[in-house]
Formats: structure tokens, sequence, C-alpha cells
């Protein structure tokens, strides 16, 4: 993918799932000095390039919501994509915003506001009409953040690391810790399974700590099959995330899951989070980490 440094214009569609945190990610590029628009309609958005490209305030940087609210409108988003993809100068980016429905369903019921596509009706009758009609958008985003775990300081905290240089989109690897008991990341690309790994949670001492604490992260790394899997998946990255990155790809999500997302899968997200920084921008997350005192 061509750097920023080559575009002299740059806008970011966020769109997504009603619910899903539009209104903090709109927030959030303000404050990265992005023109903020809330609601355009596609139909729109050749127009208001034009309008961008001949302004005296040299507007070069636009973060545009387009979700349900435009109604008939929406329709035309996946046209008008195709038309800015065409347009030279310009760097188009799609931030996806999801959520699980069990989420989107309680969002809805603690702001005690009805869903845009069935008004009268349940909200998840809502989400799932929307889901539906958000499937193509999604395949063609550039971003998908699920924001059902995330707090919004959480999401602003990853656009603001995505989105704040201006050297553009850059390539970068987010690597998560899972516990298969609360189910596997929908936005991971590579899972891996490392349950056959010695459990510390057996281990009295070691039961009520995290991988985050060098007590479990040693037991665990002291373990000849899990330098034997370092050792092989060391090998398999080499390889594979530089062809992700060649193929276009802006970022590559890899999940390591255990029973209960403790002990062995952030102890293995932390080690191989500490080696792709090395070479690549990356992030740890530990999506079911629970914190406790030692």
């Amino acid at each position: 993918m061509a750097s920023n440094n080559l575009y002299n214009h740059e806008i970011v569609i966020i769109t997504g799932m009603s619910g899903a945190g539009k209104t903090v990610a709109v927030q959030s590029f303000e404050d990265l000095g992005y023109y903020c628009i809330d609601n355009l309609p596609p139909a729109l958005l050749t127009t208001f390039l034009a309008l961008m490209k001949e302004s005296e305030r040299n507007i070069t940087r636009v973060a545009a919501v387009m979700d349900m609210r435009g109604g008939e409108f929406f329709d035309s988003l996946v046209d008008a994509l195709d038309k800015l993809e065409k347009v030279e100068d310009l760097q188009t980016r799609v931030l996806f915003l999801d959520a699980d429905d069990e989420t989107l369903v309680r969002r809805y019921k603690e702001t005690r506001r009805s869903h845009p596509l069935d008004p009268q009706g349940l909200p998840l009758n809502g989400i799932k009409k929307e889901r539906a009609l958000l499937s193509e958008l999604k395949g063609r985003a550039t971003y998908v953040y699920n924001t059902s775990t995330m707090k919004p300081r959480e999401l602003r905290e990853k656009i603001a690391y995505e989105f704040a240089t201006a050297s553009g989109p850059t390539f970068s690897v987010n690597v998560m810790s899972f516990g298969f008991k609360n189910g596997i990341p929908i936005d991971a690309d590579l899972v891996f399974d490392v349950r056959f790994l010695k459990n510390p949670y057996y281990v009295e001492e070691l039961r009520h700590k995290t991988g985050l604490q060098t007590e479990v992260s040693s037991y665990v790394l002291a373990n000849e099959d899990t330098q034997e899997l370092i050792n092989k998946l060391s090998d398999l990255f080499t390889f594979m995330v530089p062809q992700y990155k060649n193929e276009g790809k802006t970022q590559l999500v890899i999940a390591f899951g255990c029973t209960g997302g403790q002990h062995r899968s952030v102890t293995l997200a932390e080690y191989f989070g500490k080696v792709f920084k090395e070479s690549y921008q990356t992030v740890i997350t530990h999506r079911d980490v629970i914190q406790r005192k030692d």
C-alpha cells in the first residue's frame, strides 16, 4: 500500500453498527485535527471533496460519519467509495465499528433508545437487519474495530495510535490474549490455541496471578513444549507477517487463546508482542485478564 506522503488529501469514512462507538470515534478524529462531519449523505461525498480542495482553510484531512441515519442515502455509499478510490491525490480509508449483539442490545437498553431500523420493535431485530445490510461494507473496510470489550478511552487510544501519524497507514501488529471459555475474538486474523501447554492454574501459588507477572511467565516459558512452540511460531511469523504487509494489509491481529485467558495465552502474547515491536508498530491487548492483587 502506498504511503500517505504520496497524497495531499485524506478522507476517513467512519461507519458500522449503531451503538458501536461512532460518536466517540468522530470526537477522537476531531482531537487529532481532522475536519469532522457527522451524518454526511454518501451522495454528497464527491461534492464535498471538491469543496474541500478549493477551501481557503486548506482542509486536507477529513473524517465523515455515515450510518443508517442516512436512510436511503446510505445505499449509495459503496458506489461513492468506488468513485473516491479513482480520485488522484486522495487517500480513502474506511473505519468500521462493530460489537457483538449482546453488547449492542445492552447499550440500547442503557440509553433507552430504539434502533433506527426498527424503532417500534426490539433492538435485536434492528441489529440483525443492520448487520445484514452492512455485511458488504464491512468486507471493504480498511479497519474493523470490535468495541464489545473496549472502554471509550481504549477506543480513543486505538484511533490515535492508528491515525495520529502524518505518514498515514502503516502496518501494525495487534497481539491479543483471550480465553476460549469467553469465545474466540471475531476480529482475529490468526488464532493459536495454547491450551496444550502446562497450566499454571493448577499451581496453587500461581492460580490467582496472570501471565503479566514474572512468576507465571517464567513458569510457562520454562516448559520445553513452550520453547518448541516459540521456535516453530517464530519461523512461521518470520515468513507470514511480511507477506501480509506486502499484500497491502494495514493491521494483523494475532490471538493466543488458553482456557481462561489469564496465564498461558497472556505469556505468549507478551513474548511475541515484544518480538514484533522490534520490527513493527505493535499493540498488545489482553481481552480477558482479571487483575488481582498478589
